[in-house]
């Protein structure tokens, strides 16, 4: 389902999460089950965030190294110069 871009059996999942015993998927599928289009989307769609959520990551990254040490804007010199 999540390489093969089959987002459309994420109910059928769901179902037979459901109807099996382990208690911890039940509380997953309940989530999944509550934002069910977007989740639906993802598994769908063939664009992916990827790269975006990558440079968040490298951003905070960066940001957690210099905690302390100085403001926001050696934080956006250092993010500029970086690129």
């Amino acid at each position: 389902m999540l390489t093969q871009l089959r987002g459309e059996q994420l109910a059928e999942w769901i179902r037979a999460v459901r109807s099996d015993d382990p208690p911890h998927l039940h509380a997953f599928a309940n989530g999944l089950e509550r934002d069910r289009a977007a989740i639906t989307a993802g598994l769908t769609l063939p664009w992916s965030s990827g790269v975006v959520e990558g440079h968040v990551n490298r951003i905070k990254m960066t940001k957690r190294h210099m905690y302390g040490r100085a403001g926001f804007a050696l934080l956006r010199k250092r993010v500029l110069l970086a690129s």
